[in-house]
């Protein structure tokens, strides 16, 4: 991966699987505005399962703006599984991550 935590040194990497059970692989990319960047964007808008692994030793869970990025796109019973270097991990599906988020696919066409 082309992990660049120049910053932070904070890695963060991702894979999706898709519906259609293809794999894709993403990775943080910090620039001098951080914390603004590119998240770890995987190329997929719908998701079978999502594993997001960072290099701290507590386990991290998405920040706000990932978690609302996963909202909008994969279906509320796509799993993710977020891991770190000591091996813990935590399991949920993107509707438990952020549960009453803000869609607009639940306004239909305007």
């Amino acid at each position: 991966m082309n992990i660049h935590s120049l910053y932070s040194n904070f890695k963060v990497g991702a894979a999706l699987r898709s519906v259609f059970r293809h794999d894709f692989a993403g990775c943080i990319v910090e620039n001098a505005a951080c914390p603004e960047g590119l998240c770890t964007e995987a190329g997929a808008r719908q998701a079978k399962e999502i594993s997001i692994a960072a290099n701290g030793t507590l386990l991290i869970t998405s920040c706000g703006g990932c978690r609302q990025e996963l909202a909008e796109f994969p279906h509320a019973d796509t799993l993710v599984l977020e891991v770190n270097l000591s091996g813990q991990s935590l399991q949920r599906t993107t509707g438990e991550l952020l549960s009453d988020s803000f869609n607009p696919d639940h306004f239909g066409s305007l």
